[in-house]
């Protein structure tokens, strides 16, 4: 049976007001409710308990998946980009360096950080904050046991397809005279972009693109009412790993697009900021490829050997 979490095993528990919970210090503290927990529930594993006891603990939902999210974000964020930050400093990485005569200054990266942490606090914890309320009227599932790891699997790889193909039409759109101007000219501030500059960029363009990656999950749990919020988040971990590593500016012989050709990568991506143009997508290269929006040396090939053989066809 399941240990349930949620706003009616709270609602009868009598430390459940938003008082309690923004004052956890006055009841059991969380390692007594993982005690509890322990107790009662012995077929969870361990994580699952420490899961079910944050719930507990906090009394609250809603500021319980708050915390946790925002908490989550932001030491994936940070701790990603903290390596891309090394490296950059390390001279014997720069023959991986995709435009190796660009590395961004200390200044740069700091005046960077301190943009998108402005962006995280006034634009991302709002709709942080919003998301658990607005997915759990759609069926999200906070309990434990947790969804295995196929459902888990499968779930992640739709959501990949849905944020890409948004991504695509959503960044093609903002490359239009008003919206690259007004909006999306920020993020190109840097022609040689690197990790921490993946989510530098205007507030409109946070929340439309953002858009991308929560309204895939949550239309799923409104159609199908099958989604757990511990899927949310490995998927937003994911997501934040493809994006950070594809404003890397580094490409490896290991880079994930040498056995995964659809795989877009730095290499994609880093050709889009230096030529201002072309390589929409975010995480694959099948609507570049076949919308014929393809940027770089090799794209411009194949459509000049492409205009040669239709030429001589004509002949």
């Amino acid at each position: 049976m399941a240990f349930t979490l949620g706003m009616d095993f709270f609602n009868n528990a009598t430390y459940s007001s938003f008082a309690d919970a923004m004052l956890p210090h006055t009841r059991n503290t969380y390692w007594h409710e993982f005690d509890e927990i322990s107790k009662y529930n012995v077929s969870l594993n361990y994580f699952e308990k420490l899961w079910a006891a944050w719930y507990a603990y906090m009394g609250n939902d809603v500021l319980a998946t708050g915390i946790m999210s925002f908490v989550m974000h932001e030491t994936v964020y940070f701790g990603r980009s903290l390596p891309w930050i090394i490296i950059d400093q390390i001279p014997a990485f720069n023959k991986y360096k995709i435009q190796n005569h660009k590395i961004p200054s200390a200044k740069e990266q700091w005046d960077c950080a301190m943009l998108v942490l402005l962006s995280h606090f006034t634009v991302e914890l709002p709709q942080i904050w919003g998301f658990h309320p607005m997915a759990q009227y759609f069926g999200l599932s906070t309990t434990v046991p947790f969804p295995s790891l196929l459902t888990m699997a499968y779930q992640i790889a739709i959501f990949f397809v849905f944020e890409d193909t948004w991504h695509y039409w959503m960044h093609r759109a903002m490359h239009w005279g008003p919206l690259y101007k007004y909006i999306h000219k920020i993020h190109h501030q840097y022609s040689a972009p690197f990790g921490l500059a993946a989510e530098y960029a205007s507030p409109i363009e946070v929340m439309v693109l953002g858009l991308g990656t929560v309204s895939g999950p949550i239309l799923w749990c409104a159609i199908t009412k099958d989604l757990h919020i511990l899927t949310m988040y490995v998927w937003i971990v994911l997501r934040l790993f493809q994006a950070i590593d594809a404003h890397s500016g580094y490409e490896f012989p290991w880079s994930l697009h040498h056995f995964l050709p659809f795989w877009a990568g730095a290499d994609h991506h880093d050709t889009h900021h230096e030529k201002f143009i072309g390589n929409y997508s975010s995480s694959f290269r099948w609507w570049d490829y076949c919308l014929d929006t393809e940027s770089g040396p090799e794209a411009a090939k194949r459509r000049r050997d492409k205009k040669l053989a239709k030429a001589k066809k004509a002949q």
